[in-house]
């Protein structure tokens, strides 16, 4: 089943003498429970393509369909994961990870423990009374996809998640948030320019050109039950197959504009 579909997406920018194309007439869909990533040349609206997904931007044109289940009314419909953690220091860990629920007036016993049910799943339960500044980087993402899930979206959209972590914990949190989506079974995009954190993490690949964005390839990954998570996927013997051609994908196209 298609989860999301984006269809006929263009995105103009007008100034008072001016316009400016930053997406022309992009479509793909998404499939339930694929992890999906977006990579392109710096400044070619990866973000802003995502915004829209997100409803923060409404586009010149084309329109996003998510296609829910229909005993899904009381669900949220977006979760989105910013590059920082936007965690409050001043609130618990536990608050933090409520926030979300108190502004939408969603706090029952019920949505309690399943945030305890999360929290504990993923060795934070020990943690709830401490605050962010007290946690690791890694730890602190932790915190912000779990606040994230508690809404039960029912598609997660990743702006850059990692790229304010240093290289180490970068890959180690990868595994940990994979994992997390994974067992979550949760349709996911994320937008990244690290052409290797997209491999190891996707289960499909958009490329995107130079402004005004186009689709240039859409990849479909294959990794072996011996290379399970993103790590693992590294050490793949196709995962340089896959860097390089999404490299020559992404210099040709350059060189071209």
């Amino acid at each position: 089943m298609i989860k999301v579909e984006i269809s006929n997406i263009s995105m103009n920018y007008h100034s008072l003498t001016a316009e400016t194309a930053a997406l022309a007439d992009i479509s793909f869909g998404v499939q339930e429970g694929n992890f999906l990533s977006i990579v392109g040349p710096s400044g070619c609206g990866k973000s802003t393509l995502l915004n829209i997904i997100a409803g923060l931007i409404t586009p010149s044109h084309g329109k996003i369909i998510i296609n829910r289940p229909h005993d899904s009314s009381n669900l949220l419909e977006i979760g989105y994961m910013f590059q920082k953690d936007q965690l409050f220091d001043w609130l618990t860990i536990w608050d933090n990870v409520l926030l979300g629920l108190k502004i939408n007036h969603c706090i029952t016993d019920e949505t309690k423990e399943m945030v305890k049910n999360l929290l504990i799943n993923y060795n934070l339960w020990e943690f709830r009374d401490h605050h962010p500044r007290e946690l690791s980087g890694g730890m602190r993402q932790r915190v912000a996809l779990i606040r994230t899930l508690a809404l039960s979206p029912e598609v997660l959209l990743l702006d850059e998640p990692f790229s304010a972590l240093d290289y180490q914990t970068r890959l180690n949190i990868s595994d940990e948030v994979y994992e997390i989506i994974k067992k979550e079974k949760k349709t996911t995009i994320m937008v990244t320019h690290d052409i290797a954190e997209a491999i190891a993490m996707s289960d499909e690949i958009i490329i995107l050109s130079k402004r005004p964005a186009i689709i240039v390839k859409h990849m479909n990954l294959e990794f072996g039950e011996d290379f399970p998570c993103p790590l693992k996927r590294r050490e793949a013997p196709n995962f340089r197959v896959y860097f390089n051609e999404i490299w020559k994908e992404l210099n040709g196209n350059a060189d071209s504009k």
